[in-house]
């Protein structure tokens, strides 16, 4: 297994932590087939309810590895399907995924942050997608991403100047959930998760795929979308389990099916 990307298995989270220190975690290739294996195998996992994805406390990630793509020409990445063949794991991934951002996330790692389901921030995490400063634009989602998340004007100003936002400024326009100081993140992240991974695992998937059609597609079809997802869930064991238990006033025990 690529030692790019190392995982720790807490009860049903697993904590998966990008591991190119020497390079602040710029995303290449070899990074990016890594993570995408590592998802692969909690995706398979029934054990793996929750997924944390993190850094070091100096980069969650400072963007793709521009070293390694700056003799590329247009048919190298229209051959290679650059960014397409590798980096959209996360995206399809279907268990909920917290991102714990520490130092910077810019460029590539601002857009696989924003992939994530909730993004939680050190006190020192400063996001940016600074593409204009190299005479290219954001690849990975970070145009679509970020105005659906920030809005317009924010994204504009972004992206046009390349300037950074720090972590207070990213927790007030929405980007990201809570701000921790930089030695709780990661306990935070982990506590965060579990507590996710207590519920029934195939009504956090859809909670997932609901909201994910909210910030992707039109009202009306979002909620026929949640009506019918609440129809099905009343086919779970887990939403007769939970139902009982309240009745009862008892902590519920769910079967993830």
């Amino acid at each position: 297994m690529s030692m790019s990307v190392l995982t720790e298995t807490h009860g049903r989270v697993v904590l998966i932590r990008l591991n190119r220190p020497e390079v602040l975690n710029a995303l290449d290739d070899a990074l990016m087939d890594a993570l995408g294996a590592a998802l692969d195998r909690c995706e398979a996992d029934e054990n793996v309810a929750c997924v944390v994805v993190t850094g070091t406390e100096r980069a969650f990630a400072a963007g793709a590895d521009i070293t390694a793509m700056k003799a590329w020409d247009y048919m190298d990445v229209y051959k290679s399907n650059f960014i397409t063949r590798n980096w959209e794991r996360l995206k399809t991934f279907r268990k909920p995924v917290v991102a714990a951002v520490s130092g910077v996330a810019l460029g590539g790692g601002c857009e696989l942050a924003m992939m994530c389901d909730i993004v939680m921030a050190a006190e020192n995490a400063r996001f940016g997608l600074p593409e204009v400063k190299i005479g290219t634009i954001p690849g990975a989602g970070g145009t679509q991403r970020l105005p659906r998340a920030v809005g317009k004007a924010k994204a504009m100003d972004l992206c046009l100047t390349g300037r950074f936002m720090d972590a207070a400024e990213a927790e007030r326009c929405g980007l990201v959930s809570r701000v921790l100081p930089a030695d709780r993140l990661l306990d935070e992240a982990l506590a965060t998760a579990q507590a996710i991974s207590a519920y029934s695992l195939p009504v956090l998937m859809m909670l997932k795929e609901s909201i994910n059609r909210a910030f992707e597609g039109p009202l009306n079809e979002g909620l026929l979308f949640e009506r019918r997802t609440l129809h099905a869930s009343f086919s779970l064991a887990d939403q007769k389990e939970g139902m009982a238990a309240f009745a009862e006033k008892r902590k519920p025990v769910f079967l993830h099916r």
